[in-house]
């Protein structure tokens, strides 16, 4: 038995012609004639021009050209500096003890959940805020208080400005 990979390759048989002679021929034939009718059509036709050398010169004409388009450069506006926010504490009188309501405690929050009126920046739904709910741009670095009145500040922590007890 002999290595198929040192084995010589046979050489390979001659191509025979897939079209018998006498259809090459034809096809020959078809397209030359197909080639000089073109040409012949191509030449044949006036297209009611004159001749290079029997051309006579035209007036001359001045062209003035239209005006072109006005071209603009559009700015960008440069964006304005965020505000600094500025929170104002005021001491909120307390009412005189009239003795009547004895569970009342410091923590109580009234119907809109801002307590006992100590937070000075509330939710766009009126609440206080309270430490890590997420912050408004326009809060960002600002500081309030919760609703039982503890501090708390607007801070970038955990990839996102949240409010966070100071």
């Amino acid at each position: 038995m002999t290595d198929p990979r040192t084995a010589p390759i046979p050489p390979v048989p001659p191509h025979p012609h897939t079209r018998p002679l006498h259809k090459r021929a034809l096809v020959w034939v078809g397209g030359s004639a197909l080639f000089l009718a073109g040409v012949l059509i191509g030449t044949a036709g006036d297209d009611g021009q004159q001749p290079a050398a029997e051309a006579k010169p035209a007036a001359t004409v001045t062209a003035t050209p239209k005006p072109g388009p006005t071209v603009t450069k559009t700015v960008k506006p440069t964006p304005k500096p965020a505000p600094t926010v500025t929170v104002t504490k005021t001491a909120t009188p307390e009412a005189p003890d009239t003795g009547t309501d004895t569970n009342a405690d410091a923590d109580s929050t009234d119907s809109t959940g801002t307590g006992s009126g100590t937070c000075s920046i509330v939710s766009s739904s009126g609440n206080c805020y309270s430490a890590g709910q997420f912050c408004r741009n326009s809060d960002h670095g600002a500081t309030t208080s919760t609703a039982s009145g503890r501090t708390i500040k607007c801070t970038y922590s955990a990839n996102a400005w949240r409010w966070t007890y100071n």
